[in-house]
């Protein structure tokens, strides 16, 4: 699949930013379409395969949840990069894990609830074979990107 058909830009449309609220939200959304979930869904993961789409998912302001959020950055030996990437992966807290050139070769977003949970989580990834040094970057002022492409 090469070309998104009206249907394909007018469903990727509603999902970067009116997912309705609901108990069925793809059902609501297949409505506003003029189709059925079913549909509606055997194409979303149709348009996910095909590369168009990556994730479904909301934002929420983690501070007002609660959550701290930290930038991490390790330097991790070249060799265990993979594994370190994996584990750290496997936080629940963690996200935007992505690897860099330079000394700092892995960096990732860690979002707790407390202090004392981000330092034991921190204390585990820090003992993890390959990582030789740990930067905690915390955030001063919080920046929020909202891009979304209308297309037509």
């Amino acid at each position: 699949m090469t070309r998104l058909s009206t249907f394909d830009k007018a469903l990727l449309n509603l999902l970067q930013g009116s997912i309705p609220i609901c108990s069925h939200p793809f059902a609501e959304m297949a409505n506003r379409l003029g189709t059925d979930e079913e549909t509606l869904l055997i194409r979303l993961r149709e348009l996910k395969a095909a590369g168009f789409l990556r994730r479904i998912g909301t934002f929420f302001d983690s501070n007002r949840l609660g959550y701290q959020g930290t930038l991490v950055a390790l330097k991790v030996a070249p060799s265990e990069l993979c594994a370190v990437a994996e584990a750290v992966n496997r936080y629940p807290g963690a996200t935007h894990n992505y690897e860099r050139e330079g000394a700092y070769n892995l960096w990732f977003t860690l979002l707790t609830p407390n202090a004392q949970y981000e330092s034991k989580i921190l204390a585990e990834i820090g003992k993890l074979r390959g990582v030789e040094e740990m930067l905690k970057l915390k955030a001063n002022k919080k920046y929020k990107i909202n891009v979304q492409f209308k297309l037509m």
